[in-house]
């Protein structure tokens, strides 16, 4: 069940203390593409109404520079961090100085596999089901997963919502229609799709739990001379803004940034309020399903 999210200017105001940086830090994986940039417009407007400035800093999808941007931010005495984590986080152990200090942590989008953490989040799962229920009512019954790193919760939420939403429709599972992938790119994209055209029955669909990556396949598809949506459809998460501009156009859910980055504030301010709150706070917003031309087979 999605959170309200409706932030009130005023009263995040008020919550700023007198002597305080005014300084909110926030750490994403990278800058490029429509979805982290998004919620920065989203983080950053709610933390101007409130009188805060914020320093982003950027990890590379590299925990690495993520405990260095962590460190970088501390010594600028910001009053909160909010941080997506880095592909390559495996642990929580560089964000325990943050929590000795008494600085309140947002976690928004990605948080590690099994940890209770303060954290905004989308449905991930409710997301990949309604894809991969869309692709079955369509009429595929073959349908491939391009999976990410599933110590992220993103990606093994996305996977279990595919799982759930094939058994919910009496389909069988097939362990060779699901491709790992440590990264979700255009290229990791092509070869996969290639590799599972060689199977002895290839997939008629894929849900890629990442737009990169199907837009991959796309591109692995069109050499090989085959037809989007009428031999293979797709679809891709996170409504990137190329999903638009792609012929044909590629359905993708849409994961509500801008509310994603104005919920994140708002649950630093109530933390701040709330400081001896022991229980770990979870905003989790709805998907949106956005259906293009690459997974519509039946005429309408």
């Amino acid at each position: 069940m999605a959170q309200s999210v409706n932030y009130q200017p005023n009263h995040l105001a008020a919550g700023l203390r007198k002597g305080k940086s005014n300084l909110l830090g926030v750490i994403v994986p990278y800058i490029d593409g429509r979805f982290f940039a998004v919620v920065i417009k989203g983080i950053e407007s709610a933390a101007r109404q409130a009188g805060l400035n914020v320093i982003i800093c950027q990890s590379n999808e590299d925990v690495e520079y993520e405990r260095q941007n962590i460190e970088t931010l501390l010594r600028a005495q910001v009053e909160g961090i909010l941080i997506s984590v880095a592909r390559t986080t495996l642990d929580f152990t560089h964000f325990e100085r943050v929590q000795e200090r008494g600085i309140p942590l947002v976690f928004f989008d990605r948080i590690l596999q099994g940890t209770q953490v303060n954290a905004v989040l989308l449905d991930d799962y409710a997301g990949a089901f309604q894809s991969t229920a869309h692709l079955i009512a369509q009429g595929c019954k073959r349908i491939a997963h391009f999976a990410g790193p599933q110590h992220l919760n993103i990606y093994k939420h996305r996977r279990q919502g595919y799982l759930d939403a094939l058994a919910a429709h009496g389909l069988p599972l097939a362990e060779e229609l699901i491709v790992y992938c440590d990264t979700m790119t255009l290229e990791v994209g092509t070869l996969a799709m290639q590799r599972l055209l060689t199977k002895a029955l290839p997939p008629d669909a894929v849900f890629s739990a990442s737009d990169s990556a199907v837009v991959g396949a796309l591109q692995a598809l069109n050499r090989l001379g085959l037809q989007v949506p009428q031999d293979v459809a797709l679809a891709g998460f996170s409504n990137e803004a190329f999903t638009s501009l792609t012929t044909p156009m590629i359905t993708s859910v849409d994961q509500s940034c801008e509310q994603m980055g104005q919920a994140a504030v708002r649950l630093f301010f109530e933390l701040r309020e709330n400081e001896t709150e022991a229980v770990a706070r979870q905003i989790v917003l709805p998907p949106t399903l956005c259906v293009r031309a690459s997974s519509c087979r039946l005429s309408k």
